[in-house]
């Protein structure tokens, strides 16, 4: 069986749709955070969310507004505002994670929300944002 030009054509045109319609990849939004410290400026809302929900909600049982106050113009809470000092408290603790799994432990490059940490927020404060002070 002999393959005409005309079907070598048109499937060398399928194959070149098929491969150009899966090799492009859609612009991602990306989201430019303001006024992350401690955190890669680079890092994914994906990423952001879930250090929020499971250090900090989670590891000192706090919802948002413990650490980030509501915008002025909306309902919203103003992420990049530096307003409430539980926010700075927040990155000294994070700093002093990095350090102790650093420094102990022999990560090279510990970041917030890495599996690999050995002490994270919720080693000591297990759910308490105050942990330790008597009730």
């Amino acid at each position: 069986m002999q393959i005409n030009l005309k079907t070598k054509i048109t499937g060398a045109l399928l194959l070149f749709i098929f491969f150009g319609i899966s090799a492009f990849e859609p612009t991602k939004v990306s989201r430019e955070f303001r006024n992350l410290q401690v955190l890669p400026k680079d890092i994914s809302e994906k990423a952001l969310q879930k250090i929020m929900e499971e250090e900090c909600g989670k590891g000192l049982g706090v919802s948002c507004n413990y650490c980030h106050t509501k915008d002025k113009n909306s309902s919203d809470l103003d992420f990049a505002s530096d307003a409430k000092p539980e926010k700075e408290i927040a990155r000294s603790m994070m700093r002093m994670t990095m350090e102790i799994n650093k420094k102990y432990f022999g990560l090279e490059n510990p970041a917030i929300g890495d599996t690999l940490m050995s002490i994270t927020c919720k080693t000591c404060h297990q759910g308490d944002p105050y942990p330790g002070k008597k009730k």
